[in-house]
């Protein structure tokens, strides 16, 4: 399959950001409201992050009776994934299976407020995986942006017991806060190691492959909860649950669907941005959307909005400048180096066929007397 155009990618990316915009700011509150009236099973919720993958499966088709329409139908096949590459991807969904353990069991515990400060980190995690593994290269203003961000995370460590939701033990408050912190790490580490499973996959890399990928990636996490609903016989409480939450069991089943939804729009989004770009950009865009989710969490779950909250919001919002600044300054001198050399390349030519025109050109007769 041919390779991707300029414009095709960029509205690969565009559409990929719009999905992850929308589950980076949509997925912590609708997990938290779960929780907040009524819901108690952490991993019924870890479930409906990656159980709506089979929505997968209409873009695969479509995508796969495009190429037997456009392409040559013999050699079409429904799946380009090899064993390596679907061994790979099955390993990083049993992966992103237990960070949504780890954040549905956070979620359950502190306010959405809090939790989405504390994701914030996941960008400095992200930063030092890409470092590593894919060989991402930094600037000052990346570097200050990665410390700032860390900074904020542990000014909001350092106080994080003043926004303790009522009832909740201090103990359990501060486990959950290690447990998001830990959901972050993690995180940011499966996003790098996915850029790097693109980069070697010994196959041509199209977006229909980053699909497939994806699929088997939420299938595995899926099963890899199932089994924690089965051990905790989830499925039997789940309709006692839902007849007893506050909101009614109908909307108790339409935050269900919802979640499912959101989650899915997430991985999706984010899978695709590193496609189009990369794991370092994927991150920093979580952070960016992040404060979005702060203000909505005040607005809906009357968080409370603290000093700390106020310095840490600040940092992360300063960070994120700080990065698209230097992105910015980068790519302006790119291409103003790009259209110097494309100018002397020009320049070059034109002499070069002065040059040429003057070796070959016939020689002037001379005139007779």
């Amino acid at each position: 399959m041919a390779a991707l155009s300029k414009a095709t990618k960029r509205i690969l990316l565009l559409l990929s950001i719009l999905m992850l915009a929308i589950g980076n700011i949509g997925s912590p509150l609708i997990v938290r409201l779960y929780f907040v009236k009524g819901g108690m099973k952490v991993w019924f919720s870890c479930f409906l992050q990656t159980c709506a993958f089979p929505i997968l499966l209409i873009p695969l088709l479509a995508s796969y009776f495009y190429r037997r329409k456009t392409y040559d139908r013999s050699n079409t096949k429904l799946i380009h994934m090899r064993i390596p590459t679907f061994l790979a991807a099955a390993a990083i969904g049993v992966t992103l299976g237990g960070v949504s353990y780890l954040s549905s069991f956070g979620a359950a515990r502190i306010p959405v407020s809090t939790s989405t400060l504390i994701l914030a980190t996941q960008l400095a995690f992200t930063a030092v995986s890409a470092f590593f593994l894919v060989k991402q290269k930094f600037t000052y203003y990346s570097v200050n942006a990665i410390a700032l961000l860390t900074v904020g995370a542990a000014v909001l460590a350092l106080h994080a017991n003043s926004d303790r939701p009522e009832g909740e033990s201090k103990r359990q408050y501060i486990i959950g806060f290690i447990v998001m912190f830990a959901s972050s790490a993690v995180s940011g580490l499966l996003y790098p190691v996915l850029e790097l499973i693109y980069m070697n996959a010994k196959q041509g890399l199209t977006y229909s492959l980053v699909m497939e990928i994806q699929l088997v990636m939420n299938f595995a996490a899926t099963i890899f909860a199932l089994i924690g609903m089965i051990a905790n016989n989830d499925f039997k409480a789940i309709p006692r649950e839902a007849k007893a939450y506050e909101l009614g069991e109908v909307k108790y089943y339409l935050v269900v669907v919802s979640n499912a939804i959101i989650g899915q729009l997430y991985t999706w989004g984010a899978v695709g941005v590193v496609f189009c770009s990369s794991a370092l950009v994927n991150g920093v865009l979580i952070s960016v959307l992040l404060p979005v989710s702060q203000v909505l969490a005040v607005i809906f779950f009357h968080d409370k909005f603290t000093a700390e909250k106020g310095i840490s919001l600040a940092l992360c919002l300063w960070g994120f400048v700080s990065y698209f600044y230097g992105d910015y300054k980068k790519s302006k001198k790119f291409h103003k180096k790009n259209n110097k050399s494309n100018q002397k390349q020009y320049e070059l030519q034109i002499q070069e066929s002065t040059t040429n025109t003057t070796k070959t050109a016939p020689p002037t007769p001379e005139m007779e007397p």
